[in-house]
This record gives C-alpha cells, structure tokens and sequence, in this order.
C-alpha cells in the first residue's frame, strides 16, 4: 500500500495574470495583411502632436500600473516591426509609443488553466536551513485561444513536508527573442527575461510558426554535464495547431532560454524524457514513439533522436488503452524511477512507476501493479475529467515531492515515501 499525502496547497487558473504582448493583424503579416498593418501605421504617424499625447496618456493611464517597463515594452515592439511599416523619416518618441502600443496586447495567460508541472531543484540553494531545498516548478498555462504557455513558480520544501510557494510578483514578463547569434542554427531561438523580472513572473510563449498554438508540457531536469557543469533542460511538445514535434528548453540561469527543435524520427512524437546524465558516454530518453509503449533512446547528441528499444507495454488493467513517462527518471541508489501515467477504462488518467537498472537501463526491475494516484472525488472535475498527470517530480531526502495537474484544470501537491513505492513493485 503506497502512502500518498496531499498538501493542502491547490494552484488554480487566474484571469488576472497578464502580460503585454504582440499584437499580430496575422500571424505573420504578407501580401494584404502587410497593406493592413502599413495603414494602420500610415493612420497613427498622420495624427498630429497633440492627439498623439492625449492616446499615449490613456493607454498609460490604463496600463502601466498592471505592467512593468511598459513604456520600454512599446519602444521594443515598434523597433521590433519598424522595417515593415514604411514609414520614413525621424520619428519621435511619443509617436513611436503610440504605434507599439497599437501592435500590443494584453494576455491573460493562465485564464482557462493550470496544470501539468515538473519540478527541479532550483539554481539557488543559499540560506536556507537544514534539510530544506528550494524548488523551481514549471507549469503549463493556458490562455485565450487555448495557447499553452510555460510559467514558473518558485518555493521551499522544508522539514515535516511543509511546502512553501514564494508570492507571485505583481507583474508578470514574457521573456522577449533575443537576437541571432551568429553560428546558431536559424532553428534555434534565443529568448531574454526583463532586467527586472523574476523567474516567478517570467513567461515563456510561442515564438515560431512550429509553436503557433502552444507549448506544451514542459518535462524540466537538472542536467549534471560530463566535468560536473549543471544546465536545467526540458522537452516539451511545439504545437502550430495542426502538426507536434519535440523541442528542447535550455538555460543555465533562467534568465535566458534556448529552444530548440528535436531532430530525428523521435522528435516527430511527443512526451520526451531526458535522464540526468550521460550513461556509458550517450544520452538517454525515455520516449512514445507510437503512442501506446515507452521505449528507451540513446543519442550521441542532445538534439537528435532516432529508432529506441522497447521498454514497457501497457500491462495492468489501469494503463491498457496507453502508457507514457511522468517525466525525468530520478536517480535513486536501486535505479532509476520512472514515473508513468497509464489510460484505462473510460480514459481515466493515473500514475505509477517502474524502477530501471542504473547501469543498464533498458532492464526493467519492477514496477507498480496498481496506481500510485488517480483522480477521485473531486479531483475528476474539469476541464479534461477523470485526469491526473505529471510532467516530473524530485527526490526529497526519503520522499518523492509530486506536483500534479488534475483535470487539466488545476495543480496539486503530494509527498510518497520512495520506499513505499519500491516495495509496492513487482
């Protein structure tokens, strides 16, 4: 019998976490919908001083007290579309302004959900006390349109699990493209947070066609390099709203973000799992290449993947309809644990674990006949029912700590003891 111990602690969607961001006529502005968006400049830049000051003063007015640097934010997005507007000649500071505040908008991007977390060790471990860890969680956030975003959530689990979640700044930031840098594959981008913003009010959207209509389901690991250098990384599924493929986050501060699109025949699926490290000199995933079994991938590079070995069917009567990993496989002195949710009857969602060898782990030592977690009560409500799923939990001295969406509408948290969860396998 696995133990599982909620936290009071629930994360719900909130229409009042918002940020500014571009405002597209279309997604990408060509042939008539470029003659749009040069009118609509053409119309702002012919309007004269006065007029120009009285609108900049009631967008200010109304917006600057819910965003940071919002000034600054409209001075970035009209040199951001500066080249395509066909507008000539000096332009002031004030009408410059007015044209970004025309091509902005305010999203509210976690209105409709919250749900599928990951945790990771957070980059910052000074000053606390013994025994406890600060976390970093990502979260999947979802907005009009159904746009998935990723946030993020810092806090402390301290000793008696007693988990802590640090306030949300007043005003949340969407991490801003970078520019190009050169020798960079023209795949690869490059996102900054705001000089002021912290990772808690930090948001990172979709920035290429690939990603038009979400990010999704970021898998979060602490990453430990050969030479002992630490990167947090995390697969998480691109979607353009008609095709998936992987993609890879990367950032050593969260203060700058790489992404970067998986290649190889792996990367064409989603619900990719990297190991920690390296084992016997490759890189190791645990991946879904045909929607049903896990399989176990080896790559020589981080960003390419191809065939797997098959490593779990679905076996139980709770995970018959499909299986797929809960996110990065934890390092423990038994093997590695691998969290997995599996479908059954009447789709309902739940989640369980097997245990890999630590040498080799395409051998499979045991894992758990029946969940660990499943939704219940009031937990099968939402907006996606009878769903609980997780995008990775950590190692906690002798718990695992298990942040988990339910329903696909909301976050919850649990405490297991790891070896009720060994001893449950077989």
């Amino acid at each position: 019998m696995v133990d599982v111990a909620q936290h009071e602690l629930r994360l719900h969607a909130d229409p009042a976490r918002v940020v500014v961001r571009p405002f597209h006529l279309a997604w990408q502005a060509s042939g008539p919908d470029l003659e749009r968006v040069q009118k609509l400049a053409r119309e702002i830049y012919a309007l004269d001083t006065r007029t120009v000051r009285a609108e900049l003063s009631v967008v200010l007015r109304d917006f600057a007290d819910r965003h940071s640097q919002i000034e600054k934010v409209f001075d970035d997005r009209f040199r951001e579309i500066e080249p395509r507007l066909g507008l000539s000649g000096p332009i002031k500071k004030e009408m410059r302004q007015l044209i970004g505040a025309y091509f902005c908008h305010e999203y509210s991007f976690a209105a409709a959900a919250l749900m599928n977390p990951s945790v990771v060790a957070h980059p910052d471990q000074t000053g606390l006390q013994p025994g406890s860890v600060r976390i970093l969680l990502s979260l999947r956030a979802v907005g009009e349109g159904h746009i998935s975003t990723i946030a993020f959530r810092e806090g402390i689990i301290s000793a008696g699990r007693q988990l802590v979640l640090m306030p949300q700044p007043s005003f949340a930031t969407a991490a801003t493209l970078g520019k190009h840098k050169p020798g960079t594959p023209d795949d690869v981008s490059t996102l900054d947070c705001f000089r002021d913003s912290n990772i808690s009010g930090t948001v990172i959207f979709p920035v290429t066609e690939a990603q038009r209509n979400g990010l999704e389901d970021l898998r979060l690991v602490e990453f430990q390099h050969d030479g002992g250098a630490r990167e947090w990384m995390g697969t998480y599924t691109a979607y353009s709203g008609h095709d998936i493929r992987s993609e890879l986050l990367r950032t050593r501060d969260f203060r700058t973000f790489t992404l970067t699109p998986i290649k190889g025949g792996a990367g064409r699926n989603k619900g990719m799992a990297l190991f920690p490290r390296k084992i016997d000199g490759k890189y190791c995933m645990i991946g879904r290449q045909d929607g049903k079994n896990l399989y176990l991938l080896r790559s020589d590079s981080i960003d390419c993947w191809d065939g797997g070995e098959l490593l779990l069917e679905p076996c139980f009567p709770w995970e018959l309809v499909q299986i797929g990993n809960c996110g990065a496989p934890i390092e423990l002195d038994e093997g590695w644990l691998v969290l997995t949710h599996g479908v059954g009857a009447m789709r309902k969602y739940a989640i369980g674990a097997a245990l890999l060898d630590k040498s080799n782990p395409s051998k499979v030592i045991g894992r758990t006949p029946n969940p660990i977690l499943s939704a219940a009560d009031e937990d099968r409500e939402g907006y996606v029912p009878n769903v609980v799923y997780t995008c990775g939990a950590i190692r906690v001295g002798d718990d695992l700590f298990l942040p988990y969406g339910v329903a696909d509408s909301s976050v919850c948290f649990a405490f297991v003891a790891i070896h009720q969860i060994l001893a449950a396998m077989r």
